[in-house]
């Protein structure tokens, strides 16, 4: 209906007034962002998860900036098109009005062209490190959404919305920039790092035994959110002890006992949930997976994708860095480690145990995070099944169908349980630490209502 009356009042003008860029050939009255379908975002967002996969460097920590960065430049590139939309200049931290680029309000552009250029230059910016026929075909994804959508406008609106696309996606990574993580991707593990040590502190653990811990300062990294790390404190974890009937020494039995005894269901699910930097698009990329799907299932228009994308991109790297800051804050050792000296010498676990500290778990944070978000922009009984590893013949990636966001999430924490790497308690207050943190992202104010 919006859109029949914007045509109805282009055509009652024409003869009455002539075109305001003095390079078109008629009066242009183009839809505003949240009238055009989100096919080609989704497209791009399937590009950025394989780029994560096959990019070197790309850690859990890594990739959840990366799509932070990605979702913020979508958005504020269609912001002006959305109708009542408003900017995170002066929202998230350190990003400044006076750095994003103006629209002139009496031109027209085309919002599905500013959006695909700059998902063009983020992506590009982004993935900086990725490999040669990768960067290929982030050139070629938008070249075929530019050149399919040139013949929908004048030159002139064509080249100002590239324009325009291109010059908030080239501030929003100087911005990135900013943060003091560009190269990340070079400083997973960083030699000049000295590990604590203690009685119940992290210890290298099998079958690497990596010396140095993974993103070991990444708790002080920028968020997004004001302080979202330090408002998402968690309370600490279980006191260590070897005595047998301590709550320590139990939950570490709890670990032994159900990796020991694990069914067919419960190999499933940490296989499932692993998702493994390298093999797959990570963890955050998971959560991403799963917006994406939920956007395609609604068939979502270009305003609500921007907005998603950037709310979920945005708080899955701020629950990796308030989970890095409880990792690093409480150096906790992990359950191989305490298992093989207290109880086997010989237990192993179902998955590789990643190297860093265990308090709180990464996955969990991350998902209760995606949880709060994805519930507060869809519902808190919205039914889904996730796909996301449809395609893998490694493990059993059949569809997982789930009556809420937040039943994805606790799955994925209990997965981490099963697979032997994480205690009860790190799952479930990193359940919560993400709660919080997407509480905090749910926050930031997109439209003025």
């Amino acid at each position: 209906m919006k859109y029949l009356l914007r045509i109805c009042m282009a055509l009652l003008m024409l003869g009455l007034v002539t075109a305001c860029d003095p390079d078109d050939s008629e009066v242009t009255f183009l839809p505003s962002a949240d009238e055009y379908n989100a096919d080609f975002v989704l497209e791009w967002m399937d590009l950025s998860l394989k780029l994560t996969k096959e990019t070197a460097g790309f850690t859990p920590p890594v990739s959840a900036r990366m799509f932070g960065y990605v979702g913020l430049a979508l958005y504020e590139s269609v912001r002006p098109g959305i109708p009542n939309a408003l900017s995170m200049a002066g929202q998230v931290v350190g990003l400044e009005a006076s750095v994003l680029p103006e629209i002139d309000p009496n031109l027209d552009y085309h919002w599905l062209l500013v959006a695909n250029a700059a998902m063009g230059h983020i992506v590009k910016a982004c993935y900086a490190p990725a490999s040669e026929i990768n960067r290929f075909a982030v050139s070629s994804l938008e070249q075929k959404y530019e050149e399919q959508y040139r013949t929908k406008v004048s030159a002139a609106i064509h080249k100002r919305s590239v324009d325009y696309g291109r010059a908030v996606a080239a501030a929003i990574a100087n911005y990135a920039n900013s943060d003091g993580q560009e190269f990340c991707y070079q400083t997973n593990f960083p030699a000049s790092f000295v590990v604590p040590t203690g009685v119940g502190y992290w210890v290298p653990t099998p079958p690497a035994f990596q010396k140095i811990p993974l993103q070991p300062l990444w708790g002080k990294v920028r968020t997004f959110y004001p302080n979202n790390a330090d408002v998402s404190k968690v309370p600490m974890p279980p006191t260590f002890s070897t005595d047998k009937t301590s709550p320590f020494y139990q939950q570490a039995l709890e670990v032994f006992a159900t990796v020991n005894n694990l069914n067919a269901e419960q190999r499933t699910i940490a296989e499932y949930w692993s998702d493994d930097p390298g093999k797959t698009f990570t963890p955050p990329g998971h959560s991403i997976s799963i917006t994406r799907q939920v956007l395609a299932a609604e068939e979502a228009k270009l305003d609500k994708a921007a907005e998603a994308f950037a709310r979920v991109g945005m708080g899955v790297h701020d629950a990796f860095v308030a989970c890095w800051n409880a990792k690093f804050t409480h150096n906790l050792l992990r359950p191989v480690s305490y298992i093989n000296q207290h109880m086997d010498p010989n237990w192993k676990t179902l998955l590789t145990t990643p190297p860093f500290p265990e308090y709180t778990s990464g996955h969990s944070t991350q998902s209760g995070a995606t949880a709060q978000i994805l519930s507060d922009l869809f519902g808190y009984n919205y039914a889904f099944t996730d796909r996301a590893h449809k395609d893998r013949t490694d493990i059993d990636g059949s569809p997982r169908k789930f009556n809420t966001f937040f039943e994805f999430a606790n799955e994925a924490a209990i997965s981490r349980l099963y697979g032997g790497i994480h205690y009860r308690a790190g799952n479930e207050q990193g359940i919560l630490q993400g709660i919080q943190v997407g509480k905090n992202i749910s926050l930031l104010k997109f439209r003025d209502k």
